[in-house]
């Protein structure tokens, strides 16, 4: 394995349900509840927040860091993520996430290809490649 660029710390106590996340540095604080959807009460955050957060912004960066290469100005990027718990078999739940990139400055095919390369290249994308269902949108169509 290559040497890490960073790695992030966080300690969580509690779990899901009552408990409390927060990075080394402090940055980061949060208390995890289960949302209203989960029968909780739903005054806190949680994991599939934080993964949709999360995802979104590593793919924002993705975006910058293909557009660079391509010499293409992106321009203000807004991504609009979605993740979604669901029940599995035996058991099991897995997760599945909407990714719908709006790319002012990039239009048609353009955009489509730009997001196609963010995908191959984001950390997200590749640590759930072939484990969850990710849909992609440019502008409004599907990639």
């Amino acid at each position: 394995m290559s040497k890490a660029i960073y790695t992030a710390e966080a300690h969580v106590t509690g779990g899901r349900a009552e408990g409390h996340g927060r990075t080394s540095d402090g940055e980061l604080e949060v208390d995890l509840r289960l949302p209203v959807e989960m029968g909780g009460q739903g005054d806190g955050t949680n994991p599939e927040e934080l993964f949709a957060v999360g995802y979104a912004a590593c793919f924002e960066g993705a975006i910058g860091a293909v557009s660079r290469r391509l010499k293409l100005e992106a321009g203000d990027v807004a991504i609009d993520s979605k993740v979604s718990l669901h029940t599995g078999p035996e058991r099991t739940f897995f997760l599945s996430v909407a990714l719908d990139v709006t790319l002012p400055s990039v239009e048609g095919e353009a955009a489509a290809e730009l997001v196609r390369e963010a995908h191959k290249v984001c950390p997200y994308s590749n640590a759930t490649r072939g484990n969850i269902d990710v849909i992609l949108t440019a502008n409004g169509t599907p990639v």
